[in-house]
């Protein structure tokens, strides 16, 4: 017995997920992409994964390079999602604002006012279906502490705030 696409598509788009913008640089170029489907493997050694689908035109790039960067997005990085999720819209586009982005540890760009920006190295890809599965090892991480959070859920972007025990102070 199988589900109907559609009805796994509904069912899934009722699963709340951080929206995030996987980056890369390196031999195959620059590129960047939303992504969703992000999510921790373990702790030690530090490790994520990311589901690509493998026709969109950064997999490639994303699997050269053998690098990436999981920026998680704010909540005022809608209009930035949405960019990086139009099909089409050439890198020079995406990362027009230089003073928006710069590199931590593997040379993958990283959103400077990312709620947080996993920096990483690809340790392996596995084929599932439409999807490559990234498992990404993380080599740096930068926490925006004062960030408010996007998530994605029944197919709308939704804020979300830190409870105030954890927010950061504003600077001075």
């Amino acid at each position: 017995m199988s589900v109907e696409k559609d009805q796994f598509r509904a069912a899934m788009a009722r699963m709340g997920a951080a929206v995030c913008i996987v980056t890369s640089d390196g031999p195959a170029g620059r590129h960047g992409m939303t992504v969703s489907a992000v999510c921790s493997v373990t702790d030690q050694p530090a490790t994520l994964l990311a589901c690509i689908n493998r026709s969109s035109r950064g997999y490639q790039t994303l699997k050269t390079n053998g690098v990436v960067c999981v920026n998680v997005l704010a909540a005022q990085h809608e209009g930035l999602c949405r960019l990086f999720a139009t099909p089409g819209s050439p890198a020079a586009e995406r990362f027009a604002n230089e003073l928006e982005w710069d590199t931590l540890h593997t040379g993958a760009p990283v959103l400077r006012d990312a709620a947080v920006a996993l920096d990483c190295t690809v340790d392996a890809i596995n084929d599932v279906g439409t999807h490559g599965v990234l498992f990404a090892r993380v080599q740096a991480i930068r926490i925006n502490e004062r960030a408010d959070g996007l998530i994605y859920f029944a197919r709308a972007f939704h804020h979300l705030s830190p409870p105030a025990a954890l927010r950061a102070p504003a600077a001075d």
